[in-house]
């Protein structure tokens, strides 16, 4: 008989796998089971990576977690999260049990509600990260949201979702239609990585990180603008849409963005080439789409 573990840690969190084993995909967050090594994991993470995102991050990302009153402390509650976030962006963070099929993680932002992870990583393993945790996505992602024009380019993405659903529903041939859908989800899996996870931008005080995957991590938010290795060139579309990534090491190719507004012009560009067809056939390779993310298109409810 296995022993119940005490506390939110991923992968080893009895309350998750109940949810999970309910069904129940959105649910609150039991701040009371986070034990002393949870919250001293906290502790540790954001100490050391605060003085990176002071030399490093985007100038409104520091803003965010200034306006957000993000605790150092503690892992933060998110009620309180969202009493700062919402009335900015009219975003809220919204706690998962896991996994978030595509479409549905993309419909939600499109509505403002970040789909937001509760347990938190074990504080032997600060850099090994299996699944996205708490301080990934809220120190990582949401003091971003506060930030009204990218919160726009967000709730656009998932407009764009939305509009690959539909148009998919019109083409006759299933086999054809799950090809094209496969092709279209990578070529949008691959555009939120290089920008909203691993998106870097021009400032008037040099290159400055944007993008939540390089944020939270303290060993490769300081290689992606240092190391002399680094590939950083300007955003492309027909590069970005057609460039596979892998997520177990770090990034040796970054793309850069200008400002806010040029990264939301690239959204509505993404769109135009989705309707033109242009994402139908992008390159093979990572990431791979799985059977949920699939589903979650081919199958999408469309009203609402």
């Amino acid at each position: 008989m296995t022993t119940a573990i005490a506390g939110l840690t991923t992968t080893k969190a009895p309350f998750i796998e109940q949810a999970v084993e309910r069904g129940e995909l959105f649910i609150e967050q039991p701040y009371d089971l986070y034990s002393n090594e949870n919250q001293e994991t906290w502790r540790q993470l954001y100490a050391r990576i605060l003085p990176r995102w002071e030399k490093y991050a985007h100038p409104k990302f520091m803003e965010g977690v200034q306006n957000l009153a993000l605790d150092p402390h503690n892992v933060p509650r998110l009620e309180d999260i969202n009493k700062f976030l919402s009335p900015l962006s009219g975003f809220t963070a919204k706690a998962v049990s896991g996994y978030v099929p595509a479409y549905l993680f993309f419909d939600c932002i499109r509505q403002r509600a970040f789909p937001t992870t509760i347990t938190i990583r074990e504080g032997q393993k600060l850099d090994y990260l299996p699944e996205p945790d708490v301080f990934h996505d809220v120190a990582g992602h949401v003091p971003m949201h506060t930030d009204r024009v990218f919160a726009d380019v967000l709730v656009r993405f998932g407009e764009v979702a939305r509009a690959a659903a539909e148009r998919c529903r019109d083409i006759a041939d299933e086999h054809e239609r799950v090809r094209i859908v496969e092709s279209n989800i990578k070529a949008m899996a691959r555009f939120f990585w290089f920008t909203v996870e691993f998106g870097l931008m021009n400032t008037a005080a040099g290159l400055r990180v944007y993008g939540s995957g390089l944020l939270s991590s303290y060993g490769e938010l300081a290689h992606a603008l240092d190391a002399p290795e680094v590939q950083r060139f300007p955003f492309q579309m027909e590069w970005v849409v057609n460039q596979y990534f892998e997520i177990d090491h770090y990034q040796p190719l970054l793309f850069v963005v200008d400002s806010f507004e040029h990264l939301y012009a690239q959204v509505d560009e993404l769109e135009k080439w989705m309707h033109a067809g242009k994402l139908n056939n992008v390159s093979p390779g990572e990431p791979l789409v799985d059977e949920k993310d699939l589903e979650s298109f081919l199958h999408a409810k469309l009203d609402g």
